[in-house]
């Protein structure tokens, strides 16, 4: 960036997030506000601010004339792009409440959440969707309205189905082709502003209810712990759908005036990066994971000399990361021969990439930062709108989450579970009041279900409550760790620990399934599913896993192993939309798998 221009609006000139939207224009109405690619132009497109506040009151005045009402419930669920921001602005500036949906989620979650919520509106992207929902049509066809994005073919299907853009045209014509006026609902600050679903392990999604403070409370207290400009331009790919890019993503650069661009997909990312240029990032580890798992899969088949040079260059930067008040001269000749163009790759003017979501890798963050990327770790969860805790640029330890934003309170409780305090903790859950009770005690305290520890402030994630294996020894291992560890090899699509109350670990594994062909044959056997069972490929598989989680306890080593090609995905309904594992469906699915690795032990 040639200049930084902080121009933050605080949180007493708005009072809801609709007006954050209001305040922005006013501010910077001729800046650019988002860029999208237009699939029929074949071309980037700029949005100012004072265009996507017209655009938002011409969606106010089609959903007006529908007769939605404060309070009502209008759901989204498109990719990301200038619609998602337009119709939610538009929802919030009339006092509806917004309930984004994932677009890959199953149908009859989705089905779930439509009829929790008494969803009315439903917005979807085309004819895939509306394909989908046919399985659900009894359940969708007593919406008020049902609108496409996208034209599609049998848009006679469903009684109040419309193309979105007719929809608004219908609506503006009243108007008689004047531009209606945009209206900011006088809602307090403390009403409801979303209703989150968050993708459960187990059971039925449970929404998370947040208000227009919650969200803006945690907005401006991000921006305090790392600074935004005017000129910052982000590179929008995570879904809207959840807390961390809506609020990061989205919410900060309408409080900031920085630029979004919305990537055109999670395959053309690498395309994107390199076109777009953005100066700031969010992301979940997985992205970070991959793009490590290719650099070490290209140095495997590079020389020894340029292997060495480059693990020296992340040395000596990872020193000059730990102590840089001191000089390094070959810094300069080791960042222009190896650090730079790695950081080409990821548009060669990344200011900060902001890490979220999951756990990430020590050996993952020490590479990227000692490439010199700024590379910052924060924690939180849906039902804390979403940050608890992040690094700041000037205070980063990769290894910690990062301290508590300022105005949130954490603690340690009871089986060092750590709790946390604050206007940003929910104000409930829709419709479940005893799952509100299990979350949040009476103190306000929510138990967030992570084991922690705060060491000068900062936070450090050691576990899940529920996700510890007891070995019948009483040994207690944490299952994630190890799966992380296992999947940083690209061979290793997916991963899951097993063991609870039994003598030793085993693990089910799926494949990459571009990568098993050659794999198989390196070991000369055929690259057919039944191969997966000969001893031979089960024992190289055995001790390339023993590589990697070699500095786990003796006593937390993988003994035995069943794999398969088949991934685990939202559509058999073995993982969340946000790619957390179901492991009791997957120990379900692989049961007789599982009896034949513990075939004469007992199994809890």
């Amino acid at each position: 960036m040639n200049s930084s221009t902080l121009d933050i609006i605080q949180l007493e000139r708005v009072g809801t997030l609709g007006g954050l939207l209001r305040e922005r224009a006013r501010r910077t109405p001729d800046n650019v506000a988002y860029r999208y690619f237009n699939r029929k132009s074949k071309s980037w497109e700029d949005i100012t601010w004072q265009q996507t506040v017209n655009r938002v009151a011409q969606m106010q005045a089609a959903l007006a004339g529908d007769g939605l009402k404060p309070g009502d419930r209008v759901a989204i669920m498109l990719r990301n792009c200038p619609e998602w921001v337009q119709f939610e602005q538009a929802a919030l500036g009339l006092g509806l409440i917004v309930v984004p949906l994932y677009t890959n989620d199953r149908v009859d979650n989705i089905s779930y959440v439509l009829q929790d919520a008494g969803v009315k509106v439903l917005l979807i992207e085309g004819q895939q969707d509306l394909n989908n929902l046919s399985a659900i049509a009894s359940q969708i066809g007593g919406l008020v309205r049902l609108l496409t994005l996208e034209p599609c073919n049998n848009m006679s299907s469903y009684s109040r189905l419309m193309e979105l853009n007719l929809w608004v045209d219908n609506s503006i014509q009243t108007y008689e082709n004047q531009q209606p006026a945009l209206q900011t609902y006088r809602a307090e600050r403390d009403d409801l502003a979303s209703i989150v679903y968050t993708s459960g392990t187990t059971g039925r999604p449970k929404g998370v209810m947040l208000s227009h403070n919650n969200i803006l409370f945690n907005t401006f207290k991000s921006i305090e712990r790392i600074n935004v400009y005017r000129e910052d331009v982000f590179l929008s790919f995570l879904p809207l759908s959840h807390m961390l890019e809506r609020m990061a993503g989205y919410y900060i650069p309408m409080m900031c005036g920085a630029t979004v661009v919305f990537a055109r997909s999670v395959q053309d990312l690498g395309e994107d990066l390199l076109t777009i240029r953005p100066t700031v990032l969010i992301s979940v580890p997985r992205i970070y994971e991959r793009v490590y798992g290719k650099i070490t899969a290209q140095l495997a088949a590079k020389s020894e000399f340029a292997r060495t040079l480059f693990h020296k260059a992340v040395e000596l930067g990872w020193h000059r990361f730990q102590n840089p008040q001191n000089t390094y001269l070959l810094w300069p000749i080791m960042k222009a021969l190896v650090a730079n163009k790695i950081i080409a790759k990821l548009g060669g003017r990344l200011r900060i990439a902001i890490c979220g979501g999951a756990p990430l890798s020590n050996e993952v963050a020490k590479l990227f930062i000692g490439l010199g990327l700024n590379l910052v770790q924060g924690y939180g969860l849906t039902e804390t709108s979403p940050v608890i805790s992040v690094n700041s640029l000037e205070n980063n330890d990769p290894v910690s989450v990062g301290e508590a934003l300022d105005g949130v309170e954490v603690k340690i409780g009871d089986n060092d579970e750590l709790l946390t305090r604050s206007p940003s903790v929910m104000l409930g859950y829709w419709n479940n009041a005893q799952a509100t009770r299990d979350m949040t005690d009476e103190d306000g305290w929510l138990h967030t279900g992570d084991k922690a520890r705060i060491e000068n402030k900062r936070i450090y994630i050691t576990g899940r409550l529920k996700e510890i294996i007891v070995l019948s020894n009483g040994k207690k291992v944490p299952p994630a760790d190890m799966e992380l560890a296992i999947t940083m090899d690209n061979l290793f699509e997916q991963a899951m620990v097993i063991g609870e109350a039994c003598p030793f670990l085993c693990a089910i594994v799926v494949l990459n399934s571009e990568l098993w062909p050659e794999f198989a044959k390196s070991l000369g056997v055929d690259p057919l599913p039944q191969s997966l069972q000969n001893l031979a490929v089960i024992k190289a598989v055995q001790e390339r896993i023993d590589k990697l989680i070699y500095e786990f306890p003796g006593y937390a080593k993988i003994r035995r192993l069943t794999l398969t090609l088949e991934p685990w995905t939202i559509d058999n309904d073995l993982i969340t939309p946000t790619m957390k594992l179901k492991r009791h469906k997957i120990a379900d699915r692989f049961a007789p798998q599982i009896a034949k690795l513990y075939e004469g032990h007992t199994l809890v």
